[in-house]
């Protein structure tokens, strides 16, 4: 988004309004008449919309920070002027928050840097600020945040690949559904889809913790774990090497005769209508191939020619699946 020619006041005015709003929005007693002056001041400007986006990812890191006592709130830095990190916005919504408080970077509650990375048109590799490589899978989206004790990425959805600088001071933690990885230094991939998270470790060693579980079970290269929202903990299994699921790197989707129930949820990351099952039966029936991942709108309606399904439409325009009955022998 190309930034409009306003004095650093001005913008600062509308960094300001942004945080105010969401400060309101959130607050427990915001009133009809504040939700509909926040959508006129909301649509008023494309940049009041653009400064409101980054206020409420900011937000979303500061959720999942600390809670203490409160303190007095000390900036420690000045933010960067137009490309700036929003320390200042970020300190005033974290200073709203139940319990919440900072005492700056000093204190370990506000970032150095924040960074958000998408990969909306294809996959994308980028390089965090502190010299980590990640590899974003199509519709990737994920923000990284620095702060003075850690190192701290949100996964919002999607899936991507990371390698960790080590840096054995400043742990580096994915935030992935209602869970985390906790590393030092290594390699491994994330994958997200709705309440539904697996890591997968090829190098170094992880520690893997959901929200539920107050203790964390580590990984070794060629372990996978995976979890859902409630689980009291993670799934843990061996992989092997070369594993089908890292085929998105080069672009593919590995499908290893699967079934339905378990490949849909590869299949959807990549849609945007997911294809729906009409019952437990159809999705026992398995499939398998590789497809490239930027087709995998052709794979849905080519299935009724390689599978036992036809499809249907629900009310919501999503495809759904339904098994074709076997016919019984007469006899």
């Amino acid at each position: 988004m190309s930034e409009k020619s306003l004095s650093e006041a001005e913008y600062d005015a509308i960094t300001d309004a942004a945080a105010h709003w969401c400060m309101r929005l959130h607050a427990s007693d915001c009133t009809a008449g504040e939700r509909q002056a926040f959508a006129q001041w909301h649509d008023a400007d494309p940049l009041h919309a653009f400064e409101y986006a980054a206020m409420l990812e900011i937000w979303d890191v500061a959720d999942h920070l600390p809670r203490s006592e409160p303190v007095a709130v000390v900036v420690p830095f000045k933010p960067r002027s137009r490309l700036r990190t929003y320390a200042v916005a970020a300190a005033v919504c974290l200073a709203a928050l139940p319990l919440a408080a900072f005492t700056g970077w000093e204190a370990g509650w506000l970032p150095s840097s924040y960074e958000h990375f998408d990969a909306a048109n294809g996959l994308r590799k980028v390089t965090l600020g502190d010299g980590s490589q990640v590899e974003l899978n199509l519709g990737t989206e994920l923000v990284y945040s620095n702060y003075k004790n850690q190192r701290r990425v949100t996964l919002k959805k999607g899936e991507a690949f990371f390698k960790v600088s080590h840096d054995g001071n400043h742990p580096f933690i994915v935030r992935a559904g209602e869970g985390q990885v906790r590393v030092t230094g290594t390699q491994f991939n994330v994958w997200k889809y709705e309440d539904q998270v697996r890591v997968t470790l090829l190098e170094g060693s992880v520690q893997i913790a959901s929200d539920a579980l107050h203790a964390s079970v580590p990984l070794s290269p060629g372990m996978q774990a995976s979890y859902h929202t409630g689980d009291a903990a993670p799934q843990v299994a061996v992989t092997y090497p070369n594993d089908a699921g890292l085929a998105w790197r080069q672009g593919k989707l590995v499908l290893d005769n699967l079934a339905l129930a378990d490949a849909l949820p590869l299949i959807n990351r990549y849609l945007n209508k997911p294809v729906m099952l009409a019952d437990a039966t159809t999705g026992t029936i398995r499939i398998g191939g590789i497809y490239n991942i930027n087709e995998v709108n052709n794979l849905i309606p080519s299935l009724p020619k390689v599978l036992p399904v036809y499809l249907t439409q629900n009310q919501d325009g999503n495809p759904v699946l339904n098994s074709i009955p076997r016919k019984t022998p007469k006899g």
